[in-house]
């Protein structure tokens, strides 16, 4: 009896066979680290990430140079949300010998969920060397090639995942986002056929319907593209309905939490750059502009900030967002928050005097951010209301988080809108001019240099020429943006909505005044 074979039984959700095994081999000797690492597998199976990472440290206790028990350890703090952790644990997994592929893929992976696309790539390389067959393996190096900017080295590693599994869907959303379809060639045929084969399964219709929308869009066929993004989000809109109730009382809740004349919080001169907005409004676009500067590098979508807002709160509530924790934070004394931020982000600062953190939905912290970091600057990218819907309503996001079900219906992305509106006109009346900003991306596209000396001014950053080259700044970008910023400006994207005509007419009715 072995660990190869409990992890075999593991693996083959064979659970009850493999945990008597892992007792029987405990039982023979308790200072083994074997069936402990093959329970914590068992454990994060079945969601129990706790257990699982006491487990794992268990493992890394009793054998400290083995590197699939710190991987694992990596992996399961990674989905927990704490990325600097897991990526600490996936360094030291990457400092000791590794012969085995999923070790060396699970690193890769922690390392690309912190956004250390660049360190990621080699272990997704290691991993193919040492067994080429999953297609997993291709698809994670393409995903991190994708983020780097390396496209064709990305092109090959999505058609390699499908050479090895033709219905692993997530590698045509890939190929498909990385250069414009056209009426010569387009994979249409085959995306139909999967869609069909997958009609039923919410994943794969979100990814291959957006996927077949993309290339109507391309096409220039628009009421085609609409009712493609209609059908992919049909399963998930039914299966992720929006609280429309809840979500009004998280807008008002963020309300009450700013607070002039309490800002007790870090005061250090290297404090972070917050660029926030809706997604796809421009919020990559001007956090490359900013991190292009020598003195400051990107940090990626950080949920830092709301992960020590939760914690602090203690709040019951089973999501970190949310009216409950928005109040309890309101009677915070933020000052321990922001130098626990500081803490924490100081190795995503790459050496770098200051960083800046995209994550989009900071925009509701936006009066806790003003207490806890007292000199950090906070930006908030506006754009057309129509063209931010309809930009939201075209993004695939991901599932896992249930901030953004609202885009999985075009009605519900405009009441998202008014709330967001009102938010920022709430933050533009009470957070001193000085320490936030509003920024419309139009005005960067046909104002760019303006707008760039603007930007590093709020900021308190010199002028440098490298902010007008964006497009050439290296750092991998991991978003849905992470082809458009490696070109220079262009407006092909504004009033993007009027192409779609009387398909949004509907958008436009909710959106009322604020549509123009």
């Amino acid at each position: 009896m072995t660990l190869t074979e409990a992890l075999r039984m593991m693996y083959a959700k064979q659970y009850r066979e493999g945990h008597t095994l892992c007792m029987e081999m405990i039982r023979a000797n308790v200072s083994d680290p074997r069936p402990y690492h093959a329970l914590g597998v068992l454990a994060f199976d079945h969601g129990n990430y706790a257990k699982a990472e006491e487990l794992y440290a268990r493992a890394t206790k009793l054998a400290p140079e083995e590197a699939q028990y710190w991987a694992a350890i990596a992996q399961v703090r990674s989905v927990l949300g704490r990325q600097n952790e897991g990526r600490e644990a996936a360094e030291k997994a990457a400092s000791l010998k590794i012969s085995d592929p999923l070790t060396a893929d699970t690193i890769g992976v922690v390392f690309s969920r912190a956004g250390f696309h660049e360190r990621a790539i080699p272990f997704f390389e290691t991993a193919i060397r040492l067994n080429p067959k999953p297609a997993n393996f291709h698809y994670n190096l393409g995903s991190s090639l994708q983020f780097s900017g390396r496209f064709d080295e990305a092109k090959e590693a999505y058609r390699a995942t499908l050479a090895r599994e033709p219905g692993f869907f997530k590698a045509y959303t890939g190929l498909v986002a990385l250069e414009k379809q056209t009426a010569d060639g387009n994979q249409l045929d085959t995306l139909l056929t999967i869609f069909e084969a997958h009609k039923a399964d919410g994943d794969a219709a979100l990814h291959i319907g957006h996927a077949i929308a993309k290339t109507h869009e391309d096409l220039g066929d628009y009421d085609e593209s609409l009712i493609w993004l209609e059908r992919a989000k049909t399963i998930n809109r039914e299966r992720y309905p929006v609280d429309a109730g809840a979500q009004s009382k998280l807008f008002a809740a963020a309300k009450t939490t700013a607070k002039t004349g309490t800002e007790s919080g870090d005061h250090s001169d290297s404090a972070p750059i917050f660029v926030t907005g809706l997604p796809r409004t421009g919020t990559t676009l001007v956090d490359r502009i900013i991190s292009s500067h020598p003195d400051v590098t990107a940090a990626g979508e950080l949920n830092t900030f709301a992960a020590l807002i939760k914690t602090m709160t203690k709040t019951g509530s089973n999501t970190v967002l949310d009216a409950e924790t928005m109040q309890q934070a309101a009677s915070l004394d933020l000052a321990p928050i922001g130098h626990s931020y500081m803490a924490s982000t100081k190795a995503l600062s790459r050496g770098a005097h200051r960083l800046t953190d995209k994550m989009p939905l900071n925009f509701f912290y936006a009066g806790l951010i003003h207490q806890a970091l007292p000199n950090a600057r906070f930006i908030v990218l506006r754009r057309g209301a129509m063209d931010s819907c309809l930009s939201n309503y075209r993004q695939l996001f991901s599932t896992q988080y249930s901030y953004y079900n609202y885009t999985f219906d075009l009605e519900n992305t405009a009441r998202f809108y008014r709330e967001f509106d009102d938010l920022i006109t709430h933050w533009r009346a009470t957070l001193p001019p000085e320490r936030f900003m509003e920024v419309a991306y139009e005005d960067i596209v046909f104002d760019q240099e303006n707008q760039t000396r603007r930007l590093l001014d709020f900021c308190d950053l010199s002028w440098n020429e490298a902010c007008m080259r964006f497009h050439e700044n290296e750092m991998p970008v991991s978003t849905a943006s992470s082809v458009q910023v490696r070109q220079p400006l262009y407006s092909g994207s504004i009033d993007r909505w009027k192409k779609y005509g009387q398909g949004l007419d509907k958008l436009k009715a909710i959106l009322g005044d604020l549509a123009t």
